[in-house]
């Protein structure tokens, strides 16, 4: 079963072109930024791996075989596509334990490119973000758009970034992880505990785009609201902007707080006022996953509406026929969410 997502509203409209997107591995270069440092000793080995073609689990099992450890001994921050190059850090459970030789280990598609002993084991989430280099190719313009066209829409993404949406690839595919999450909040149980939370964080994730879809068909996704509950950038703390001013729009402007969206779960909604009632009025009739996310015992917390595209970079190739996206992103944000916003996918 499979239930069909919306196409959520981007905020320049309609795209200005479609292009071909990831027509080989090599058109979509993901790079992990740790956000902290080495120790340099421990009981885990921390290895940078150099990967295409493969995704984060099967790495994980071959790290696990070679070292002759459990997999659950393998520690990753993140999950990384496979239809892309990446460099993704892992680490391995070595306790009392020299490192092994990884002589026999590396393939075409696979490379040990750092390796540093740790005290911890990596935990999902370690991220400060990802270093994307991304080609859109055989690019084509819609109606009477042109080049020139998506250079100012690329301006507007470098000025003021895109809408945060959850990616497609959260929903799985065909929106299926919705369609369980529907299923498990009705009754069946979900033994796994990796399903379970994926189920969970599907529905939560389709909540908080709904949210997002209604404040870019309002055209105030990147306002205060009153009541707007405003993050830090770059930072999970938030407060409440109880009344409007000169100094809440100023910061605005400059990118220091950013207006933010419910992440569902049990608790009062850390909004008020404006920006309480457009909240509960559009998720009004998603009884099913709001209730679902406060049985399953989530707490309510907030993401930010605006995802700001750090160090966005552009450059035509191939005549004007091609066109390379460099740019970062914060962990947790999707660089779907920036593509989308310039052109459709051709296959």
């Amino acid at each position: 079963m499979s239930l069909l997502l919306p196409d959520w509203p981007r905020a320049s409209g309609k795209p200005a072109a479609s292009a071909v997107i990831r027509s080989c591995p090599e058109d979509f270069r993901v790079d992990e930024i740790l956000n902290f440092e080495r120790d340099g000793e421990g009981e885990h080995l921390l290895i940078n791996v150099r990967k295409r073609n493969q995704n984060t689990a099967d790495v994980a099992q071959k790290l696990a075989r070679h070292a002759n450890v459990k997999v659950r001994d393998i520690g990753y921050a993140g999950l990384k596509d496979r239809n892309a190059i990446t460099t993704q850090w892992f680490s391995v459970w070595l306790p009392g334990r020299p490192d092994p030789d990884w002589s026999g280990f590396e393939s075409d598609d696979l490379q040990i490119l750092q390796r540093y002993r740790h005290r911890r084991k990596l935990q999902r989430g370690a991220l400060q973000g990802n270093r994307f280099v991304i080609v859109l190719r055989d690019i084509e313009f819609e109606g009477q758009a042109s080049q020139q066209t998506l250079e100012q829409q690329l301006a507007v993404i470098q000025k003021q970034g895109v809408p945060n949406y959850f990616g497609e690839q959260r929903f799985g595919r065909g929106g299926k992880n919705l369609s369980e999450a529907v299923v498990m909040f009705n009754g069946r149980r979900v033994k796994a505990r990796h399903l379970r939370s994926l189920y969970l964080s599907s529905a939560r994730s389709f909540l908080f785009n709904e949210v997002l879809a209604a404040r870019i068909t309002q055209g105030n996704w990147l306002q205060a609201l009153p009541g707007e509950v405003l993050m830090l950038a770059g930072s999970r703390s938030f407060f409440v902007a109880d009344e409007l001013n000169e100094e809440i729009e100023q910061r605005l402007a400059s990118g220091d707080v950013l207006p933010s969206g419910p992440l569902w779960g049990r608790g009062q909604l850390a909004s008020k006022q404006d920006a309480a009632i457009l909240e509960q009025s559009t998720l009004a009739g998603q009884t099913v996953y709001r209730e679902g996310l406060e049985e399953a015992g989530l707490k309510q917390e907030r993401r930010a509406l605006q995802l700001i595209v750090a160090d966005f970079q552009w450059q035509w190739l191939h005549e004007g026929k091609n066109l390379q996206l460099c740019f970062e992103l914060p962990a947790g944000c999707y660089a779907t969410s920036v593509l989308r916003e310039l052109a459709y996918s051709r296959s």
